[in-house]
């Protein structure tokens, strides 16, 4: 795959902002995996590719400022999901180009990445596997903002129907491409 063309930055945003059911409420984005908080894998993955990361964050905001340019968080204590993280990193992004993360995925590497960015064309991209899509990994244009502020003000909080109504492109990845994997109970971080 080319490499993300430079003189078309993108932004990236982590989303760390849940509550962690599954993880007994801890914070994913800090849990260990392979003895290093699963944020700074993805840190270490993202970092020399943007100047505009963000990472969505509820709680634990000093921990995590060491990993990102600037930290967002929901407008409302009630947790409302992924798509209020995006949301929040829609507004502040820097450049026309989102990349979307969740912070329980220690195993993105580059490729995926460059991989998302290279589908990237005038509207969003998400990954899919099996014929399922996966939201979280995603590439959303800054441009859609408004529809996203449209859509929430109507009540909308799925990720995947706000951005299917956009038509996006698909990437498409193995059933098993452990690139995907959510660690997101402490099971699967065994």
């Amino acid at each position: 795959m080319p490499a993300p063309d430079p003189s078309q930055p993108f932004s990236v945003a982590v989303l760390a902002g849940g509550r962690g059911q599954r993880m007994g409420g801890l914070d994913k984005g800090l849990v260990a995996w392979q003895a290093r908080p699963m944020i700074a894998w993805l840190h270490e993955v993202v970092r020399p590719l943007t100047d505009d990361l963000i990472i969505s964050c509820n709680r634990n905001q000093d921990t995590y400022a060491a990993y990102a340019d600037r930290l967002v968080g929901d407008d409302s204590a009630d947790y409302p999901g992924p798509l209020a993280g995006i949301r929040a990193a829609l507004q502040v992004a820097r450049h026309p180009l989102l990349l979307v993360l969740p912070c329980d995925a220690p195993r993105v590497d580059r490729a995926l990445i460059e991989s998302l960015l290279a589908v990237a064309a005038d509207g969003p991209v998400m990954a899919q596997r099996g014929g399922y899509w996966e939201p979280l990994f995603a590439v959303i244009p800054r441009s859609l903002l408004p529809s996203l502020e449209q859509a929430w003000q109507a009540g909308e909080r799925s990720t995947q129907r706000w951005l299917r109504h956009h038509q996006p492109a698909a990437l498409l990845c193995d059933i098993d491409d452990p690139r995907l994997s959510n660690l997101n109970s402490p099971e699967l971080l065994q």
